[in-house]
C-alpha cells in the first residue's frame, strides 16, 4: 500500500492506496474520525475497513483529512473535509476509469462525511458507516438514502448514543426503497476494542453478499449530475 499524495482544494492530501490491477474492480474512500480528537487514516477501524475492502477485491484509498499528517490545511468543521473526499473519490475514480462499483466507508466522524458525499454523488451504490455520530451530527440530509449500505453500532458505546444510531437506522430502512442493514455487536465500545474481529467478519460478509448481487455489475456513469444535499 503505497503513499501517494494528491492535490486537495487546500493544498497536499497524504493518502495510501491498494490498485487491484483486475479490469473493471470496484473502488472504495475510507474516511478517518475526527481529526480533533486523534483521528487519522490509521486508525485501527479505519484501517480495518481499507483491508477488508482490499481482501474483497476493490481498489482503496484512505487518506488523512486536511491538518493530519502530512495533509496541508487546517480543520474545517466538517465543510473543508467533505471537500477532501470529494476530491478523494475524483482521485480514484481518475485512476480506475472502468470500475464496476464506487463506494464510501467511514468510520464516526468519517462516518458523518462519508454519509453526506453519498448524497451529492449518484455513482456511490453501496456504503459502510460505522457508528456514526447520529446524536453528535445532523443526519436529516438522508431524505432519501440513494443506495443501500449496512451500519454498524456497538451497544456499549460511549461517544455516540446507540439510541440515536438506531432511530436512524430506523428511519432510513422505513424510506420507500429503502435497502439498508443495520448490525448492533454486543458489548463493542466506540472503538470495538474486544470486537474488532466481529466487526471485520460482518463488514466482509456483507461486501461479499453484495458484490455477489447482479445490480453491483452495473457500472459507474461520471457524466451524471452530482446529487446536491437538500435545503433545510
Amino acid at each position: 500500500m503505497p503513499e501517494i499524495f494528491f492535490s486537495g482544494p487546500e493544498g497536499r492530501i497524504e493518502g495510501r492506496y491498494h490498485h487491484n490491477e483486475i479490469k473493471g474492480a470496484p473502488i472504495v474512500v475510507v474516511l478517518h474520525p475526527h481529526p480533533l480528537y486523534g483521528g487519522t487514516m490509521n486508525n485501527k477501524i479505519t484501517y480495518n475497513l481499507y483491508q477488508a475492502f482490499v481482501r474483497s477485491g476493490f481498489s482503496a484509498l484512505r487518506f488523512n483529512f486536511r491538518g493530519v499528517g502530512k495533509s496541508q490545511g487546517r480543520f474545517d468543521d466538517g465543510i473543508g473535509e467533505l471537500a477532501d473526499a470529494a476530491t478523494a473519490l475524483d482521485w480514484i475514480q481518475q485512476q480506475n476509469m472502468d470500475a464496476s462499483a464506487c463506494w464510501i466507508a467511514g468510520f464516526s466522524f468519517g462516518a458523518w462525511i462519508a454519509m453526506q458525499l453519498l448524497m451529492r454523488r449518484p455513482e456511490i451504490n453501496g456504503f459502510i458507516s460505522v457508528s456514526p455520530p447520529a446524536n453528535l451530527y445532523d443526519f436529516g440530509f438522508l431524505s432519501p438514502c440513494p443506495t443501500a449500505g449496512l451500519i454498524t453500532m456497538g451497544d456499549k458505546d460511549e461517544v455516540v448514543a446507540e439510541e440515536a444510531v438506531s432511530k436512524l437506522a430506523h428511519k432510513l430502512a422505513g424510506q420507500k426503497g429503502a435497502n439498508l442493514e443495520y448490525k448492533i455487536i454486543s458489548g463493542a465500545d466506540h472503538y470495538y476494542r474486544k470486537n474488532l474481529d466481529e466487526l471485520n467478519t460482518i463488514v466482509e460478509e456483507y461486501i461479499t453478499r453484495r458484490m455477489a448481487d447482479s445490480t453491483q455489475n452495473r457500472k459507474i456513469r461520471p457524466d451524471r449530475k452530482r446529487r446536491q444535499l437538500p435545503r433545510d
